[in-house]
């Protein structure tokens, strides 16, 4: 298959077979294809559909994100993860407004130079949005192509990733470029899929080398398998007469930057100090069934316990600490397994009353 054939196969299974009801292909702006671009990074589309359309509904554009409180953005985003993404999106909206006069450059490079946007976002955004010619190389795409031609080594490798660059770069044509874009996408989601490709279905059949090779599945190489670490911590929910935890915001940077979480202790005995600090007088103490969470790079066992706490009135709280309203929850940035853990903290408190 020459390379105008590809491209040609490509749109026409697009015209025919592509998804095309889409809530960011509705209404297309370089903000809604951006935002969905970031939530689909790592993310499944059936999950980000509820929350891409709860986002747009809160920051309809780049001006309500840049001018929103980080805690509301923070709180949009609970539950999609890797929580850096939504920091260097509000990172990028300021820039946008205040650089750009809220209008996205029209130039790969310069959408490159900002903040959680790569090369292939940076594609996306001007091929979908914009109608530019830019290839883009995201895990479907980099399936799709890796198979087709049959590439050798791990994509994550500068030299390999440097050749299927170049693949894309070669078989994007000159029209349409945003509906091959979504196209490549959309094979690479719907047909060209990770453990069962549909290859009978697929308009690339005849001219993939891994398909004439019956490899299809050997491709792409994947990463070189490490064990993952073993973390764990002790997450104690002091809960007070009101029936309140008490939370703590993170650092803005490192694992769960700028959300808010539970302490984490080495030991039980550490509870003490914390009460002190807090001018608390602890109660009843009960341990809950433990929780394991895992990252991409380790896996956390997490030990949670309940403490009944009394408050002194003279303690003065302090700015990155919080007692969180189980009945009435405020809008905050909650890591997913904090998230879980007060859930079960308010059926334990609030019996019948939890949702």
């Amino acid at each position: 298959m020459r390379d105008e054939q590809f491209s040609v196969a490509v749109l026409d299974w697009y015209d025919r077979h592509g998804r095309h009801d889409l809530p960011w292909q509705q209404g297309i702006t370089p903000y809604r294809v951006w935002v969905s671009e970031i939530m689909l990074q790592q993310t499944q589309v059936s999950t980000v559909l509820n929350y891409f359309d709860r986002f747009m509904a809160s920051l309809p554009t780049v001006q309500a994100l840049a001018a929103a409180p980080e805690d509301e953005v923070l709180h949009l985003w609970t539950g999609l993860g890797y929580y850096t993404r939504a920091r260097n999106l509000q990172k990028t909206a300021k820039i946008v407004v205040a650089e750009y006069g809220g209008e996205f450059p029209r130039d790969v490079e310069k959408l490159v130079e900002l903040p959680g946007i790569g090369l292939s976002t940076a594609g996306a955004i001007a091929s979908l949005s914009m109608g530019l010619r830019a290839p883009i190389l995201d895990g479907n795409v980099k399936r799709v192509l890796a198979r087709y031609t049959a590439q050798e080594g791990y994509p994550g490798e500068p030299k390999v990733a440097k050749q299927l660059w170049a693949t894309a770069e070669r078989f994007t044509p000159q029209d349409r470029v945003n509906a091959y874009t979504q196209a490549m996408m959309d094979m690479g989601a719907t047909l060209c899929t990770r453990s069962k490709p549909s290859c009978l279905l697929c308009p690339l059949e005849s001219g993939c080398e891994a398909h004439l090779l019956g490899l299809e599945t050997r491709y792409p190489i994947p990463k070189p398998r490490k064990t993952i670490p073993q973390k764990s911590t002790l997450m104690p929910m002091l809960a007070n007469a009101q029936g309140a935890i008490l939370l703590y915001r993170r650092p803005s940077t490192g694992l769960w930057g700028g959300l808010w979480s539970l302490p984490e202790l080495d030991d039980l005995k550490d509870i003490e100090h914390l009460a002190l600090q807090h001018a608390l007088t602890l109660g009843l103490q009960q341990e809950l069934p433990g929780l394991t969470h895992t990252f991409s790079h380790f896996q956390l066992a997490i030990e949670p316990w309940l403490v009944h706490v009394e408050e002194s009135g003279h303690h003065v709280a302090e700015a990155d600490w919080l007692w969180y309203n189980l009945a009435t929850p405020p809008r905050l940035g909650l890591a997913a397994p904090v998230k879980k853990l007060l859930k079960r903290a308010a059926e334990l408190l609030n019996p019948g009353e939890s949702s």
